[in-house]
């Protein structure tokens, strides 16, 4: 699933989208919102996507490569 908002993109992998216990991981590690893990699957927030402050806790809270922030402003980069 990719959710893009004006500035930045979110993109989780489907094929761990349903894992309730990273669904719920996320919701916990991100500052702003962006995800909620309330229904044990990975939503994302649309209204909160461009509050992203690119802290990466996001990536770091989730496994390699399974969670994307993508930076529309910049030639769609990801976040590394």
């Amino acid at each position: 699933m990719r959710t893009d908002a004006i500035f930045i993109g979110i993109q989780v992998d489907d094929a761990v989208a349903g894992d309730a216990e990273l669904a719920k991981r996320l919701d916990e590690a991100c500052p702003v919102d962006i995800y909620d893990g309330s229904e044990g699957v990975v939503r994302i927030r649309r209204e909160n996507v461009d509050e992203c402050v690119l802290c990466r806790l996001c990536l770091d809270a989730s496994p390699a490569e399974t969670v994307k922030v993508i930076k529309l402003y910049d030639g769609d980069a990801v976040l590394t």
